[in-house]
């Protein structure tokens, strides 16, 4: 093992031990994952060396990648098991898509920005290669892929798209952090007619993704 290779194995070791076990995260499979991938694989070069630091990582285009801890809670409130098939929308450069086939969900990726793609291809390739990248505009989610039993939306949302409900399995659940008047909240969603009904797991501000912001209404 080389000094580089061991300096980001301690720092996944710190991240871990750090950030993400005394936060809650309790599932096995997501820590497990967080231990083993690789993150500064799938972080630009010159953001590799903040890889594993408590932060969300600019990405270039006003996208970023999202903390280490927001990944984990996104993990554990999809709630995966090995089969799970799972729509992971905004998957910039595949990382949380990575944790989540760790545990053997069936993921499929979607990014719309060509150069994240790239990324994500590469950095999956070595770390997650069962993951299906996919390309398309994040608002419309997967279709030609759904059913999914969850969708995770990897960024904050003005709202819950009502068009993902069509997209899920019944007693499906979309998992994303709901942006209420500027506060992040965590939460899982359910189809209920068409549209969704949600519960608040906990607090936990992320980016705002650009294809889920509610537009300015226009006033004099």
């Amino acid at each position: 093992m080389s000094d580089n290779e061991r300096y980001f194995r301690d720092a996944r070791t710190l991240m871990v031990d750090g950030q993400i076990r005394p936060n809650n995260i309790a599932d096995d499979r997501v820590i497990t994952a967080m231990r083993t991938i690789r993150r500064e694989r799938f972080c630009p070069p010159a953001q590799t060396g903040r890889a594993y630091s408590d932060a969300d990582l600019p990405l270039g285009h006003g996208r970023f990648m999202p903390a280490p801890l927001t990944i984990a809670r996104l993990a554990q409130a999809a709630a995966t098991h090995p089969g799970t098939r799972v729509l992971v929308v905004g998957a910039n450069t595949g990382y949380g898509a990575a944790v989540l086939a760790s545990g053997g969900a069936a993921v499929v990726a979607l990014e719309e920005d060509e150069a994240l793609r790239a990324m994500a291809a590469e950095a999956l390739a070595a770390e997650a290669a069962d993951v299906r990248l996919v390309a398309g505009p994040l608002a419309a989610g997967a279709p030609a892929q759904a059913p999914f039993d969850v969708i995770v939306i990897e960024g904050a949302v003005d709202m819950l798209p009502a068009a993902f409900a069509a997209q899920l399995t019944p007693g499906g659940r979309l998992v994303t952090i709901l942006n209420d008047d500027g506060i992040g909240r965590l939460v899982v969603a359910e189809a209920v007619g068409g549209a969704f009904a949600h519960r608040t797991l906990a607090d936990r501000n992320a980016p705002l993704l650009a294809s889920f912001q509610r537009k300015a209404a226009f006033s004099f």
